[in-house]
């Protein structure tokens, strides 16, 4: 003998739902994956393609929906697309369990890819394999945090290797030279002061009425700083060369 839903309750499957609370209240919204994000980011207008049934909820994996009364006094108002549209811009979108640890898994990756782009084995001044810096960040107790972007962990990450694992490791530098001529001492002096803060090592320095020359060690991301200045303050009259690549003992 079949066993019916009750006619009150909506099921759902392979949903992304936003979750917002308002007026004391939690409510949710069943939207397809993927499209939340492009909804917010104005890629996707229309709510049809957004939202998987055009319903708010107190909970959409139990299927219940909100009440009439309790959306007139959380939000104002019943009109289905102007409270969807409010969840959706304001709302925390909610991930499932797989799906977040393989959200975490990529983000892993992404940041032992990038710790192996910006460091060297100080003893032969090549970059590990990624595989190498994933188990010296387990090592490590590297922990991934899902709410910051790969880029914005990545120093974190370094720093605790060099403390906390067995990996000899070191931040890879550039050796570049900048060279600029500019008959405005006061300006001169502003654009050098600016190019010495992305220096990590000044290694030679050379100043004359005009002109200045300097070999330095920098921050690979440094590099685009400094050129993007002097091709803005020096008018053709400044000059970024890079030497090698090399490692540094700093963190």
């Amino acid at each position: 003998m079949p066993i019916n839903q009750p006619s009150n309750q909506i099921k759902l499957t392979n949903v992304s739902i936003v979750r917002y609370k308002k007026g004391g209240k939690r409510f949710e919204i069943a939207c397809y994956k993927n499209k939340v994000q492009e909804w917010r980011n104005g890629v996707e207008t229309s709510l049809d393609d957004v939202m998987q049934i055009a319903n708010v909820f107190i909970n959409v994996s139990k299927g219940e929906l909100a009440k009439h009364q309790d959306l007139q006094k959380a939000f104002g108002t019943t009109d289905t697309d102007v409270i969807v549209k409010e969840i959706l811009k304001k709302g925390e979108l909610q991930v499932g369990e797989k799906e977040r640890d393989h959200d975490l898994s990529s983000l892993r990756r992404e940041i032992a890819t990038l710790v192996s782009e910006k460091c060297v084995d100080p003893s032969t001044q090549r970059p590990y394999p990624v595989g190498i810096i994933d188990k010296a960040m387990t090592e490590a107790g590297f922990s991934v945090r899902q709410g910051k972007n790969a880029k914005s962990q990545v120093g974190e990450c370094i720093k605790l290797l060099q403390t906390q694992s067995t990996l000899p490791i070191q931040r890879a530098r550039m050796r570049v030279k900048v060279a600029l001529t500019l008959e405005d001492g006061d300006a001169r002096k502003k654009i050098v002061e600016k190019v010495l803060e992305g220096a990590e090592k000044v290694e030679s320095e050379e100043k004359g009425a005009t002109a200045w020359e300097s070999v330095m060690l920098i921050d690979p991301g440094q590099f685009k700083i400094i050129n993007d200045l002097l091709q803005k303050e020096c008018k053709g009259r400044g000059r970024l060369e890079t030497l090698t690549f090399t490692a540094t003992a700093g963190s």
